[in-house]
């Protein structure tokens, strides 16, 4: 029997190739919980963005913001009685996260009006789980899952985007904040880190950061 998890909306977030999707899959089958996954296969934009950044940067983070608030105004209001949670593999917040990294100053503060509008009633998550990989551990695994839109994602990309993630934990007060070193971690292959990583998930966090390692 599975151990219950106290919280009713979980998002799981990460680096790009950090895992945040295989998670969200897993809990969904052993909780039977909903399952909310971001459509980024969907962005027509991004592939465009990576080969050249400086111009599609603006239309690929507009697009992300959209799509992900009509996604999550839709399944948060869908939950069923018979689900115990809902989990997610991404925060609305991400969508400022990484329009900061990306776009121009005069772009960032145009983008930071709209998502503000948007976000002024949304409903935040219970818990968020930063799944924290080391940068050439994310370059194998994007390696690995072979999305061609991804094979040129550099190093600097990847560590310009962990900072941008860890300043905002540095200010963050109001949402409690789960940090899990997850260097070597392969909760899909090996089932005792899966397992330790589901009772990390069963605990209460206080609103702030938290730092776990399995």
């Amino acid at each position: 029997m599975n151990p219950q998890i106290p919280h009713n909306f979980i998002a799981i977030e990460g680096n790009i190739g950090a895992g945040k999707t295989t998670l969200c899959q897993m809990l969904a089958a052993d909780f039977g919980c909903r399952l909310v996954l971001e459509r980024f296969a969907e962005n027509p934009f991004l592939p465009y963005f990576y080969e050249n950044p400086e111009r599609y940067a603006f239309p690929v983070e507009l697009f992300f913001m959209t799509e992900r608030h009509k996604q999550l105004q839709e399944e948060l209001a869908q939950q069923s009685l018979f689900e115990s949670f809902i989990v997610a593999d991404y925060f609305f917040l991400k969508t400022l996260l990484f329009a900061k990294n990306n776009l121009k100053e005069e772009e960032y503060r145009l983008f930071q009006r709209l998502f503000h509008i948007l976000n002024a009633a949304f409903p935040k998550p219970e818990l968020l789980v930063y799944l924290h990989r080391p940068v050439p551990d994310l370059l194998r695994n994007i390696q690995k899952r072979g999305r061609a839109f991804e094979q040129d994602i550099s190093a600097d990309y990847l560590l310009q985007i962990q900072q941008t993630y860890f300043e905002f934990f540095r200010t963050a007060q109001t949402l409690p904040i789960l940090i899990i070193e997850a260097e070597g971690l392969d909760f899909q292959s090996n089932k005792r880190h899966y397992e330790q990583l589901v009772q990390i998930l069963t605990q209460s966090y206080a609103p702030g950061v938290h730092y776990k390692a399995v």
